[in-house]
């Protein structure tokens, strides 16, 4: 049980050094400010934040290591029993400066359970890499996509279809007529390790999913982060920042179980965005570039097989 945790530490810790190095060899001026800290009911985190870039307006890459004991805000929120719980994971949410580049959100974990002697009861496993663009490119959507589903291949082929439709089933704004939030990506939760596949299958999983956000983003990055822009798209951007917040403080599952776990609230809170927009029935042109954005979150759309 702690070798399976040391390692899965390691790996999200490894994730996180990548991540950054990347993200800021791309932006030329911004670097992550990191804070370690330490969360009073059990263990802790690193935070790194970037912000006011040539790129990257705001992002966090986060990892952290906590444990306590289940409350009843948690059984009654989350579903879960037993005594003792821990949980480690990296989340990483960027905002680029250019709303023609997109907002990228990933998220890989383990949580565990234990009963009043110690004694695991429970694991599984849960993570995903979803991308949110305020302008369509559908190569872009098309190259994301594929990625990861050569990616999941390798380990399943049936999984990126399973995780595909999650992903478009989970990021949901439900209250405005089942609009995504994105166009989608990948998501799983609750994958527990069994004798066809234990648990370093799911953590071999995580890593190649994990190394696959440099290979999927980058790429756009590179291609968009040029592009002019102006007032009427920076005026789109913070209404489609305006869809993320909502679904983050609404539905999104990490940030309840942060809140009902005593969790860090500037790490919680670190996804969102630092400008949105919020309009009284606000609505796109007809015909216009944001309304085909638009059409594509109220529809998912089969983009790994175009």
């Amino acid at each position: 049980m702690e070798q399976i945790k040391d390692e899965w530490i390691k790996l999200v810790r490894d994730l996180q050094n990548e991540i950054c190095q990347a993200l800021e060899s791309r932006d030329g001026k911004a670097v992550f400010e990191e804070e370690e800290w330490e969360r009073k009911e059990g263990g802790g985190g690193i935070t790194r934040v970037i912000a006011n870039g040539n790129v990257f307006e705001k992002g966090g890459v986060n990892t952290s290591v906590v444990h306590g004991k289940v409350n009843d805000g948690m059984r009654n929120q989350l579903k879960i029993d037993g005594e003792n719980w821990f949980a480690a994971g990296i989340s990483v949410v960027i905002h680029p400066v250019n709303p023609y580049v997109p907002t990228i959100h990933c998220n890989y974990r383990m949580f565990e359970l234990y009963n009043g002697d110690g004694h695991l009861t429970d694991r599984w496993f849960g993570g995903g890499t979803d991308l949110t663009p305020c302008y369509l490119f559908p190569e872009d959507a098309i190259a994301f996509h594929r990625l990861y589903k050569v990616t999941l291949d390798a380990f399943d082929q049936s999984f990126f279809d399973q995780f595909k439709k999650s992903c478009d089933d989970y990021f949901v704004n439900t209250h405005r007529n089942n609009e995504r939030r994105g166009i989608g990506g990948i998501f799983y939760d609750y994958k527990r390790p069994d004798k066809d596949r234990h648990a370093v299958f799911w953590m071999d999983l995580a890593k190649a999913c994990g190394k696959g956000f440099i290979a999927s983003y980058i790429p756009i990055v590179d291609k968009r982060k040029d592009i002019a822009y102006g007032e009427k798209e920076k005026y789109w951007q913070e209404i489609r920042r305006g869809r993320y917040v909502e679904f983050n403080l609404v539905h999104d599952r990490g940030t309840l179980f942060g809140l009902k776990t005593n969790g860090r609230i500037e790490s919680i809170l670190m996804s969102l965005p630092p400008t949105v927009r919020f309009e009284y029935n606000q609505s796109p042109v007809p015909g216009s570039e944001e309304e085909e954005l638009l059409k594509v979150c109220l529809a998912p759309v089969d983009w790994a097989n175009l």
